[in-house]
């Protein structure tokens, strides 16, 4: 039986075998156990895209992945970066370094940030994630036309 890994592009987390190009993280959010999430679905406000291989390392997806057997940070998959990007995810700064940085500076340039940093994005984001339960932000006309 698939685990609930895959993530869709309106961030609903499901049981499909496949597992996509790219893994991402929102904390822990599943029991080791049972390899089943939680009723929460994130842990943090930084919803990160990393590749699925980096460094030879191996993870058990759900599984006891930290020192001491202790849960790790929930394996999600996405097909691919658009569907993480839609997700409200952002590249990760350890596994992606060129992506993430070239990332935030587009974030800086579209807000008029002079020296953006990833903490300032996760949290516009973790606003904006209607799919995470938040509320979506007000949008005036005026500022569509910007």
């Amino acid at each position: 039986m698939p685990l609930q890994n895959r993530v869709d592009p309106f961030g609903a987390i499901h049981a499909v075998p496949e597992r996509g190009l790219f893994t991402g993280n929102r904390g822990i959010i599943h029991d080791p156990e049972t390899k089943t999430l939680l009723r929460k679905r994130w842990a943090l406000q930084a919803w990160i895209i990393c590749v699925c291989q980096f460094r030879n390392v191996r993870r058990e997806p759900m599984g006891r992945n930290r020192q001491g057997g202790k849960a790790g940070w929930t394996e999600l998959f996405f097909l691919d970066e658009v569907t993480a990007l839609a997700a409200g995810h952002r590249p990760c700064f350890f596994c992606r370094r060129e992506r993430a940085s070239d990332f935030v500076r587009r974030f800086g340039g579209a807000f008029g940030i002079a020296e953006p940093r990833a903490p300032m994005l996760d949290k516009r984001l973790h606003r904006e994630r209607l799919a995470a339960g938040g509320q979506p932000p007000a949008v005036k006309p005026e500022a569509l036309a910007a």
